[in-house]
């Protein structure tokens, strides 16, 4: 583990970059960037495009450690290069922006209200990968859908069981356990995942941290007991599908909590956007979600 990425993490102001859209997510995050599915033919052409929008991002002179703290990258972007470097080792020696890795292989079907993540029988070889690599941390995602005891436990444990796996690999984990914007019972869901992750937490030691990724809550500073539990390195919001002026409205009313924002950040990018554009366009954006996560 990095100590000067730790320490970054740790008490440096500023907010985490999702950059992590993989196969299912990727068609929606181009078209968002202006460029439509019938202008590629195949899916490495689809990656390449990916590629070079994330590459965009990480060069403009908007994207530096300054204001953004990390940057969650897909596997894809991790065995790639910009400006002939490795991707995660040129966003900590070029931007000072630590880098993480989505690891998670997508969601199982819905049972008891949530859907849990699929097996990941290759995670210790791609974790030795990342670590290769120069990865700080791993990301990966459960949903949550409604409040089920039984179903938000169960997402809770196998996040936890898969996140000591990570930390047994030098790496440390971002847990994410999403609850869905659009939940009919958000506010009891958040709730009772509260009680779980703090159940789980009580076992884990301070001097193995990990990061949590959650939805805003229903309730502002709903997390503040997540936010200073001295097991927990950050916690970060996502912004599960609000626009970027209500997640920074909202984000800015939860204390100690951070931005681990995708489609807000990216939100008014696109691809026929001059670098000038393309670059002013970035910058408020990130300037927007730095100032929010600061509160």
């Amino acid at each position: 583990m990095n100590q000067d990425q730790l320490t970054r993490l740790r008490s440096g102001k500023g907010f985490i970059a999702a950059l992590d859209q993989s196969g299912g997510s990727t068609p929606k995050a181009l078209r968002l960037y202006g460029i439509e599915e019938s202008e590629y033919s195949s899916e490495a052409e689809m990656f390449d495009l990916i590629h070079a929008m994330r590459s965009r991002m990480i060069t403009s002179s908007a994207f530096t450690g300054d204001r953004v703290l990390g940057a969650i990258l897909f596997e894809g972007t991790m065995d790639r290069q910009i400006d002939g470097i490795g991707s995660a080792e040129y966003l900590w020696s070029k931007k000072k922006v630590v880098p993480f890795l989505k690891v998670d292989k997508g969601l199982e079907d819905e049972v008891d209200g949530v859907q849990m993540m699929k097996p990941m029988p290759q995670l210790d070889d791609l974790l030795t990968r990342a670590v290769g690599k120069g990865i700080f941390g791993t990301k990966m995602r459960s949903v949550i859908k409604i409040a089920d005891p039984t179903g938000i436990k169960n997402v809770v444990a196998q996040q936890f069981a898969v996140g000591r796996q990570i930390l047994a690999a030098g790496l440390v984990p971002i847990i994410e356990p999403e609850v869905d914007i659009n939940s009919p019972s958000k506010d009891a869901a958040e709730t009772l995942l509260k009680a779980a992750l703090l159940d789980e937490l009580s076992t884990q030691s301070a001097d193995q941290p990990v990061m949590l990724k959650l939805t805003l809550p229903s309730v502002d500073d709903f997390y503040a007991e997540l936010v200073a539990h001295p097991s927990v390195l950050r916690v970060v919001a996502l912004s599960g599908g609000y626009s970027r002026d209500d997640a920074n409205a909202k984000l800015s009313r939860n204390h100690g909590m951070i931005a681990s924002f995708s489609r807000a950040l990216t939100e008014g990018l696109s691809a026929r956007q001059s670098d000038s554009d393309f670059d002013a366009a970035l910058d408020a954006a990130i300037a927007s979600i730095y100032a929010a996560s600061n509160t």
